[in-house]
């Protein structure tokens, strides 16, 4: 039966009906338990896993989603790293959705994530847009940029977001030895974006200049009016 519905469901996936798979994996916990979906789960290929996996967020649940387990989950996470989305989106919302829907499994998500080649890679892309805040918050326990003492460090609760700010706060606190290998490479991507930025800022002024001084008109000298008839006896 499992090998079956695995079949099927590569071939609905295969034919880009992502909800129909999604569908016949759903079916078999009201016929046999959540118990035989894992089951079957850790048979599915981690690109078909991840196919349904991306298609579903917090706005469209899964019972798939909720029943994954963080295995399951790390192996889509480092499949995700293949579509080379530059935008991470489907990366966030994926880890969003899955990791914080127990608080009492998020740990062992985050730490399975780690344990796989490219785990830390893909949490960096997940980080990435909120670079200047995760390394401020490195040094100050605090996402405000404009707070620089650490006194000002903000607790766990207020961190409880469900998105990257709980993300970075796990990492320094619960696992710094994975926050010792993601912020790093944070901090040179961020260099590496300024400096990209500076340079176009930089482009994008000197074409704003060109561009003025092309179309500013041409100064005209005015002629040397000749001279007349007392000119030229006074010379």
């Amino acid at each position: 039966m499992s090998n079956a519905l695995v079949v099927k469901a590569a071939q609905l996936i295969g034919a880009g009906d992502i909800a129909g798979a999604e569908y016949a994996l759903v079916s078999l916990v009201d016929a046999e338990g959540d118990h035989a979906l894992v089951e079957v789960l850790e048979e599915l290929p981690p690109k078909d896993l991840l196919a349904i996996i991306r298609e579903f967020d917090s706005s469209k649940e899964s019972v798939i989603n909720l029943l994954v387990t963080p295995e399951q989950f790390a192996r889509t996470v480092i499949m995700e790293r293949l579509y080379a989305d530059r935008t991470h989106g489907y990366l966030r919302s994926m880890i969003n959705s899955v990791i914080f829907r127990d608080e009492d499994e998020t740990a062992e998500f985050i730490e399975a994530i780690g344990a796989l080649d490219g785990g830390c890679e893909a949490l960096v892309d997940y980080l990435t847009d909120r670079d200047e805040e995760v390394l401020h918050f490195l040094r100050y326990d605090t996402f405000n940029l404009f707070v620089d003492e650490e006194s000002d460090a903000i607790e766990r609760a207020e961190a409880c977001d469900g998105d990257w700010k709980e993300m970075t706060w796990r990492l320094k606190h619960e696992h710094p030895d994975m926050f010792e290998q993601i912020w790093p490479v944070l901090k040179n991507r961020m260099r590496e974006r300024l400096r990209q930025e500076a340079e176009e800022e930089a482009e994008r002024i000197a074409r704003a200049e060109g561009a003025a001084a092309a179309e500013a008109p041409a100064k005209v000298v005015p002629a040397k009016p000749a001279a007349g008839p007392a000119e030229e006896s006074a010379l």
